[in-house]
């Protein structure tokens, strides 16, 4: 059975700054459907101090054992799209996406830059509908009381 997927593209930010030590800063701006190939970034917005590009070509795979990490963002309040993405030769490049919250706390983990921008509606839907069909919570495991332990111990261990 072939996964869920969804093709992506992540738009790229460049600002500048008024700090001594990092005249620019790069971030995930936000992320976008697209059918678009992978290819060269394209220029979107270049103002004074501010510019934009699109880096076509991601995509979003699911995976039944990141369910949980789904249901977590989807749960969070401000459900995002995680980007792991590297400043190449002082060029902020995004390498790869997920929607799973516990793989994205793996990347920061790992010491990766990772953002997150805000979930497109139509990604919301269809995460949330995978979710439903495929997450179901561990059942809670009942901690035995030590019956060898005088009932006011058991409490502070």
């Amino acid at each position: 059975m072939q996964k869920p997927r969804r093709k992506l593209a992540v738009v790229m930010q460049r600002r500048e700054t008024h700090n001594r030590w990092q005249s620019v800063l790069w971030e995930p701006w936000s992320v976008l459907e697209s059918d678009e190939p992978a290819g060269a970034p394209r220029l979107l917005v270049e103002r004074p101090g501010h510019a934009q590009w699109l880096h076509a070509g991601f995509e979003l795979v699911l995976h039944r054992d990141e369910a949980e990490g789904y249901y977590l963002n989807l749960t969070s309040g401000k459900p995002s799209v995680f980007v792991l993405w590297r400043e190449d030769e002082g060029v902020g490049v995004p390498v790869q996406v997920t929607a799973s919250y516990s793989e994205g706390a793996r990347w920061l983990d790992g010491g990766h830059s990772v953002d997150h921008v805000v979930m497109p509606v139509g990604l919301l839907a269809w995460l949330g509908a995978y979710v439903e069909a495929n997450y179901r919570p561990e059942p809670r495991k009942r901690i035995k009381p030590r019956s060898f332990l005088h009932p006011k111990d058991r409490a502070s261990r």
